[in-house]
Order: structure tokens, then sequence, then C-alpha cells
């Protein structure tokens, strides 16, 4: 799968925050090394890629090893699953007590937590989750701990954009490039379609459009962090599919898309090029590509051929006039 989807992200992004959601996770620095070098050695000659890599937080980690693995440079930032929340997540966090070490040792170091923003409480709606977890999670931690840089991945809700339009510092949020464009209806109108479900789930239109307006709007807490997800059909077209959408093919098109529609196209740059750099404290990088628009519909494969087995690109459902030149 690796070998098959990484050429994708690397044509057109230079760098990428890796999720540490593997089977097993990514929880050492031993870890997060030999996957970083499974991922360079699997990057084609000729393509100029750097992973970001991240730590899975569990209630076991050790905070001398996350200090270390951060101080050295291997890695980027830690992610907090909640035990439950998403793929491959059951060894992650469930009493946030537990790894309170860790997370005072990252707030003296200065290394950025990722977060999966939702409860996993089953009385709670999923659609609800999102909001829930900022209530009773998110804002008690960030009162214990000022200090911790935080990153809410993939934010979904406008209760979502607007806790962190209202926080001065050290909270920042990624957003989907599938979540500007869809709301729940692509999964559930005319058929339950698969291929549109994912982690959080999407949500009504009053939300998506909370999204589109904070992603277009130049405001720096807000960046494109795709969350890009290949499952094979097979395991997604099921009784119990996964969740995830594979989006790294066509991303940027989906974004000149996006933010041309919202008369933003000179903010483009910014959400997914330079706010993410400077939250993170990376230089922005020195080389470009360039969109272009044109007078017909761009089209892409359906699906790509991976040595797991196909998986189907993101259909945004629209036509879209806009290609990397």
């Amino acid at each position: 799968m690796l070998e098959g989807v990484l050429p994708f992200s690397a044509r057109h992004f230079a760098r990428a925050i890796i999720m540490p959601n593997l089977v097993p996770p990514v929880v050492t620095a031993a870890d997060a090394r030999a996957y970083r070098d499974r991922i360079m050695a699997a990057l084609p000659s000729g393509l100029d890629f750097r992973p970001l890599m991240t730590l899975y937080l569990t209630e076991t980690t050790n905070p001398a090893d996350v200090a270390e693995a951060h101080a050295s440079g291997l890695a980027t930032a830690v992610k907090l699953y909640p035990a439950g929340a998403t793929t491959n997540s059951h060894s992650g966090v469930r009493d946030l007590d537990k790894v309170m070490p860790v997370l005072e040792k990252m707030t003296e170091i200065g290394m950025p937590l990722c977060i999966h923003g939702e409860v996993t409480d089953p009385d709670v709606d999923i659609f609800d989750r999102e909001a829930v977890f900022i209530e009773a999670k998110l804002e008690p931690l960030r009162r214990r701990l000022p200090e911790l840089r935080i990153t809410l991945e993939h934010v979904t809700t406008s209760d979502g954009v607007d806790y962190v339009s209202a926080a001065e510092t050290n909270l920042a949020a990624t957003i989907t490039t599938h979540h500007l464009m869809i709301n729940r209806n692509a999964i559930l109108a005319g058929g339950i379609k698969p291929h549109y479900y994912c982690l959080p789930v999407a949500k009504r239109e009053t939300h998506r459009l909370a999204l589109r307006k904070a992603a277009t709007s130049g405001d720096p807490r807000f960046f494109l962090g795709t969350d890009s997800a290949p499952h094979v059909d097979p395991l997604k077209e099921c009784a119990c599919g996964c969740a995830g959408i594979f989006t790294a093919i066509n991303t940027l098109s989906c974004l000149a898309h996006v933010f041309e529609e919202d008369a933003a196209l000179k903010n483009l740059e910014a959400f997914a090029s330079r706010n993410g750099p400077a939250w993170y404290g990376l230089p922005v990088n020195t080389e470009t590509v360039t969109l272009r628009k044109c007078p017909s519909a761009v089209e892409w494969p359906d699906r790509i051929e991976t040595g797991d087995g196909p998986v189907t690109v993101f259909d945004p459902m629209i036509p879209v006039h806009w290609e990397v030149a």
C-alpha cells in the first residue's frame, strides 16, 4: 500500500505529517525511525519528499523517549487518539491522567500535540462527538496545560472553528480537502456511499460552510491536513467498512476550486503551504507548484491499483477545472 500511494503524495507535496496509526502503532522513536526508513525506501527516484514523523500516544509512552525523538529531529509531533475513535486507535488513550507525564514533558520542550478530537462514549451521537470532546476534554486539558501547543486535527464543525478562532495562543486546526467539499448527504442520500465515509464523519451543510469560511479566510490558525487515507475497496464496500477517503491525487485541484468559488485564491498558498510550516516551526518550501485553470473539467482515475488491491479516489461530485501544471 505504501508503495502504491506514496508517489501520489510526493508528486504534489514536499512534506507531510505522517500519521502513526499503523498495526502495530508507531509508539517509540525506534518505531518512527523504522517507518521513516520504509517511506524513504519506497519513494520513487526524482521525487523530493520529507516525512514528518509522529509518535502514537499510549498510556505507557515513555516521556524521555518522546523528548529524545523530538530533540534529534526525528519526531515532529505526538498524536493523541482517544481509544476506539478511528482506524487502528484501540491502543489510544482512555484516561488523560495517565498520559500527563508525557504531555507535561511536551509542554516543557515545545513539542506539539496532534489530537483526533472526538469522544468515544457510545451514548454521544456520532455527529456531536467533536463538540462534546472540545467541551469535556480539550478545554480542561488546555486549562491544565495552557502552554501545550495543540493541533486539533481534521476539524469538522462550526463548534471546532469557533473554538480555535477564540484561542489567542497555542491552538491551531487542520481542515481536510473532503470536509470542504462534502456534507453528510454525500454518504447517505440516494443510498449508502462508503467511499465518502470518514472519521470524523462529514456533518451537515452549515458546518461545511463554517469550515470553508475558516479555510479561505487567511487566518494562520487554520491550514491543510488532508488526512488522505487509502483503504482497498473490499474493506470499504462491506458490512462494516473502513473510515477514510483517499484525496492525495486531487487535493490541490479541489482546493483551487473551493478557494476560487469563495473569491479567495489569494489565500490558497497560506492555507496549503505557509500556515502549517509556521505552526510547526519549519521553513517555507523554496520550490513551488503551479495550478492552471483548464477550459474542460480535469479527470482523474476512478481508482488506483496498489499491491494490496484497488483504492477508490475521492470524487468531488462536481466538475473541477484546476490542474497541477
